[in-house]
């Protein structure tokens, strides 16, 4: 029993000196030292914009809402309209600000991209939402105006029926033989 003691303190002493002879020897310099990096302020600089949008994303841009939104949680959203280029908008969410672009959509909702940053602003009937698609996360959810805070009170009322459930069934008829037309005359034939 001894000797399988000894044999496996043995055999972890060459395990622990096999694996730090693996890695790299930590030598600190006595003239390398943290030095502070300045912080620079990031001026935000607009992407170069395209020189025209399309018809449809300039239909898009009408519909765009524009003010101040509150969203949950305490966040809040500002979308105006670009001061210089018509059917571009200027998003701001907390010290962010995106220089959107409308996005043509197959459900017809209303979509904003920013694709320097990756940020993504969608505007429901019932609410809107800034989403990074870069990190795949959302930056403000639940963001309602007058006109959203409506139809979703609307869908909380009436809610959609489940595609889940059975349709009810409708009340059984009863059938009734129809009436043979008057202007046909009945022959032995037919």
């Amino acid at each position: 029993m001894l000797k399988s003691l000894v044999w496996g303190l043995f055999t972890l002493g060459f395990c622990v000196v096999a694996v730090q002879a693996a890695e790299p020897a930590k030598v600190r310099s006595k003239t390398a030292r943290k030095v502070p990096v300045a912080s620079v302020p990031v001026a935000v600089q607009e992407p170069e914009l395209p020189v025209v949008l399309s018809e449809a994303q300039l239909a898009v841009a009408q519909r765009v809402v524009l003010g101040k939104v509150p969203c949950e949680l305490g966040a809040q959203v500002a979308v105006s309209a670009h001061q210089s280029v018509p059917g571009r908008f200027v998003l701001e969410h907390g010290k962010q600000k995106f220089h959107m672009v409308p996005v043509l959509t197959s459900t017809g909702a209303i979509r904003l991209e920013d694709a320097s940053s990756g940020a993504v602003w969608l505007q429901l009937a019932n609410k809107s939402m800034l989403m990074d698609q870069k990190q795949g996360r959302r930056l403000a959810d639940a963001c309602m105006n007058a006109e959203q805070v409506v139809v979703a009170d609307a869908m909380e009322r009436s809610p959609a029926p489940n595609l889940l459930e059975p349709l009810p069934t409708p009340p059984a008829a009863v059938a009734v033989p129809a009436a043979p037309p008057s202007e046909v005359v009945r022959t032995a034939t037919n």
